[in-house]
């Protein structure tokens, strides 16, 4: 049986999704993802947060599947929706197993908690987050200490 990435599944603060299937995903760190254990709800659970990450997405992403819940991205776009709310909380990693020569795939995930810091009393937007659209992708970074511009200054010497 072989693991393997088969999309990554963003999910924003209000409950909404969105899948990004891996050929759409250029560049891509994730950086130190631990395990912790720690209570969400009534229940422990074993939790995966990084310490950042960051990623560039190919426009054919820029919709919305019919498996996410999304009226927003619907009417204006995934990208857009995350160039206004900066408010991507966690993200699924999904995977396909290969079932020994089989057809049939069976599916897992893990899922990635980013660090995150509320802008104002809302709690909506992440003072981490920050994202830029250039050259019909996406790129977005969600880090404590750096922005997109930071992580991609190519795009500002492009775009100035």
């Amino acid at each position: 049986m072989k693991k393997v990435m088969n999309a990554l599944r963003f999910v924003f603060r209000n409950g909404e999704t969105w899948t990004v299937r891996r050929e759409h995903i250029g560049d891509l760190w994730i950086k130190q993802v631990t395990t912790s254990f720690g209570r969400i709800g009534d229940e422990f659970q074993q939790i995966h947060p990084c310490e950042s990450l960051k990623i560039e997405i190919a426009h054919e992403a820029d919709s919305v599947n019919s498996d996410d819940i999304n009226k927003g991205g619907l009417e204006a776009g995934m990208f857009a929706r995350v160039r206004q709310f900066q408010d991507i909380e966690m993200m699924d990693i999904l995977y396909r197993d290969r079932l020994n020569g089989e057809k049939r795939m069976a599916v897992e995930k893990d899922r990635i908690y980013f660090p995150y810091k509320a802008m104002d009393t809302d709690g909506h937007d992440n003072a981490y987050q920050s994202s830029k659209e250039a050259d019909d992708k996406l790129y977005i970074v969600i880090d404590p200490e750096r922005t997109v511009e930071e992580v991609y200054p190519q795009l500002s010497a492009a775009h100035s």
